[in-house]
């Protein structure tokens, strides 16, 4: 199915099922056990022998030899790969390093070798015995030095530029009555998923099955098959339950190929679960950024000049951090500037983590804004109100396809009590702790990409949907549940999803937001052809057929869907492919996100008193699991504001505090009253759901919109993430 013009009146606007509160169905099966990860899925391969996986224990370099002697001859050891008995080996088109280093290293934790035995605890203290001799070489291990040496990297995501400019920047900012410029920092950032990167491979007559806590099933296939040197249609990957990703399981990741590896050279199946350091150092992080931010305004607080720069650091040939993306489109002015550029460090591999782009753009940017609003005297909503714009303002003839950002800035003020904000800092005190409220604006861009799903109808009016979409947590059983219950007319328990099967129809799989609604919009077109199909077989003309309550029914004809399916199971395939709306609209998601802290007058710890989100996101396919996701992203705002910050070791090149001991998230001690309100929204421009994406705008602007709190608590600002008590302690207003 095709969708190059704007929706109209569907079978999802009855809204009987769709846009409902549902428990998620993969609740209780999670809960009570009986959903199976890849690392426990002894019931395909009870067998299974155990890896353990050696990284590399400098950061460039050479490994000049292996000894291997002590551990081949350890109990229950059945085998040891390296690069020297692997075989020849690709490079996946989504890694940016190999993922089994030899003889070349390229970062701290690159994979160097996999111990196979028949206990993890025998692959364990084998691996411990094995010798490897290094030839260090010198590298790059501090970004802010190596941006000096920075350049301009191709195309973001083989589309957006790097540099952009509309007007005459430079000029309006000198002309400008009142001027910012600032430099902000963030940190790189890990993931700190509960479920490792894990995965469990078995080989049949040369074809191998992976089971494996991924997000993008296809994109994963053709990787392993491309690194191994085999043909797609020889890997099978299997990920019906994942237990969180935030982009760092996008990708081919170091478990499943070792896995494969292993269990290729053992004979047998074999298991491998990364130890939790691997995941900051083996796997992907979010880069550190350096940020100038440059807004010049008018007297009355109107936007004449904006830029927005950015530095970030990968491995070569990696990608940056494009923190820039949003300044491009969230607010007016008609003299524009971004930059990007990128930097070469020897440090793990840099990659998507919860809203690339957007959320550390964001965490400087809505700082950047709070700060130009007190420049100016002005309330920091009502800036943000004045410099709205409903078009791109890069190309003003390409109109918001939907925009109620101003909707969404002044029902937030009203919920959350703005008008008795202080705007002068260090004025409200509650007790011991200065008190103070912030806001911030987020932004995510609605992606879309092409999805397929196959639905299956039995003689009992049972449905089956079939996807290799996967649930990362997200909830995407529910939802795409939902879509085909009501396409087809029957309640939600008479349905069935499988996801996570790559022997399934390929669908957008989860990631940048563009997961619900992409996939949902397959089950939608596959919904519409069995429809079609339903009709046909019971001879009623499908343009007029009713599918309800488990019936369908055509003037005074009216038949069980089961009848249908009378004689044989009726299955119905396709998929959307979105055309060029797109390119004729800017389809975005919007958030106000407000947040009120404490700050201890003595000790300057910082506590999140309470929290609003207002999202304007289309229409919301399950309020329940959408709040879920929004709140899960406020939490990681927290962290990100708050706590998170990888510890370069500058000497060496790796993340020191590389596990959850010394890499701080927040906890439930630390989170609050979390309020979410979503605007009724139905964007036609988007798919035929009328949907769009929702999971990472519950974080995008979060960051900023505490820091902002935080000023106002205290007078102090923070330019350099995280806020930490350090950087507030001998600043604070003195008290009796």
């Amino acid at each position: 199915m095709k969708f190059d013009t704007p929706a109209t009146s569907n079978p999802i606007d009855q809204m009987k099922i769709v846009g409902q509160p549902h428990d998620r169905i993969d609740g209780p099966l999670k809960t009570t056990g009986i959903a199976r990860y890849a690392y426990e899925r002894h019931d395909a391969v009870p067998d299974a022998a155990y890896g353990f996986v050696i990284g590399s224990a400098i950061a460039k370099g050479r490994i000049r030899s292996f000894n291997l002697q002590a551990a081949e001859r350890a109990p229950g050891v059945l085998t040891i790969v390296t690069y020297l008995n692997a075989g020849k080996l690709g490079k996946g088109t989504y890694n940016t390093a190999r993922l089994l280093a030899g003889p070349e290293i390229q970062h701290y934790h690159q994979a160097l070798a996999i111990v196979v035995a028949e206990t993890f605890e025998q692959a364990r203290a084998a691996a411990m015995l094995i010798h490897v001799d290094y030839e260090r070489s010198v590298g790059a291990f501090d970004m802010k030095a190596a941006c000096d040496d920075a350049v301009v990297p191709p195309p973001i995501w083989g589309a957006d530029p790097a540099d952009t400019a509309v007007g005459d920047f430079a000029g309006a900012f000198a002309n400008a009555e009142v001027k910012l410029d600032a430099i902000y920092t963030t940190p790189d950032q890990t993931h700190a998923m509960m479920e490792p990167h894990a995965s469990t491979a078995a080989w049949n007559d040369g074809k191998l099955t992976l089971w494996t806590a991924n997000q993008m099933i296809a994109w994963t296939v053709g990787d392993v098959a491309k690194t191994l040197g085999i043909a797609k249609e020889n890997v099978r990957l299997i990920a019906p339950y994942v237990g969180g990703g935030f982009g760092g399981k996008l990708f081919l990741r170091a478990d499943a190929l070792m896995a494969a590896l292993g269990a290729r050279a053992a004979g047998r199946p074999v298991k491998v679960a990364l130890i939790r350091p691997f995941i900051a150092n083996n796997t992907v992080h979010r880069a550190a950024t350096i940020q100038r931010i440059r807004i010049g305004t008018a007297a009355d607080g109107r936007i004449k000049a904006i830029a927005h720069e950015t530095w970030s650091g990968d491995l070569p040939n990696g990608l940056p951090e494009a923190g820039a993306m949003q300044t491009r489109l969230l607010y007016a002015g008609a003299n524009r500037l971004t930059s990007t550029r990128l930097a070469v460090v020897d440090l793990p591999e840099a990659n998507a983590m919860r809203a690339p782009g957007e959320a550390p753009g964001l965490m400087a940017l809505e700082v950047a804004m709070d700060e130009a609003a007190q420049a100016l005297g002005m309330d920091p909503v009502e800036f943000r109100i004045i410099n709205d714009t409903q078009v791109d303002p890069e190309n003003p003839e390409r109109p918001f396809s939907q925009r109620n950002l101003n909707e969404c800035l002044r029902l937030g003020a009203e919920r959350f009590g703005w008008g008795k904000r202080n705007a002068t800092p260090g004025q409200v005190r509650d007790g011991r702790w200065l008190v103070g409220m912030g806001v911030a604006v987020g932004l995510r861009n609605n992606l879309v990409m092409k999805s397929a799903a196959r639905v299956r109808l039995n003689d009992s009016g049972n449905l089956t949907v079939e996807t290799d979409m996967t649930d990362i947590g997200t909830g995407s059983y529910t939802i795409l549940a939902q879509t085909a219950a009501e396409m087809m007319g029957v309640p939600l328990e008479r349905v069935m999803v499988r996801l996570g099967d790559s022997s399934f129809p390929v669908s957008a799989g989860s990631g940048g937001q563009w997961g619900a609604n992409s996939a949902s919009s397959g089950v939608y077109a596959a919904c519409v052809k069995l429809r079609h199909a339903v009709a046909e077989r019971l001879g009623l003309d499908p343009a007029t057929a009713q599918f309800s309550d488990g019936e369908v029914q055509d003037g005074e004809r009216r038949f069980t869907l089961g009848q249908a399916a009378a004689e044989s199971e009726i299955v119905a395939e396709d998929a959307i492919e979105f055309g060029d709306l797109d390119k004729q609209y800017q389809q975005s998601t919007f958030a106000a996100h407000f947040v009120e802290v404490g700050v201890d007058e003595a000790t300057a710890e910082i506590r999140i008193r309470r929290m609003l989100a207002v999202c304007a996101a289309g229409r919301i396919l399950n309020p329940k699991s959408a709040r879920s996701q929004v709140i899960g992203g406020m939490t990681m705002g927290v962290g990100a504001a708050l706590m998170e910050e990888m510890a370069v070791d500058k000497r060496i090149g790796f993340f020191v505090n590389h596990d959850l001991a010394g890499y701080e998230v927040p906890v439930h001690a630390d989170i609050p009253q979390q309020e979410v309100i979503f605007l009724e929204e139905n964007d036609p421009i988007s798919s035929p759901m009328k949907a769009k994406g929702v999971g990472e705008l519950g974080l995008c602007g979060v960051a900023a919109a505490i820091a902002n709190a935080v000023q106002n608590a205290t007078g102090v600002r923070v330019r350099d993430y995280p806020v930490t008590l350090d950087k507030l302690i001998s600043k604070l207003p003195e008290f009796a």
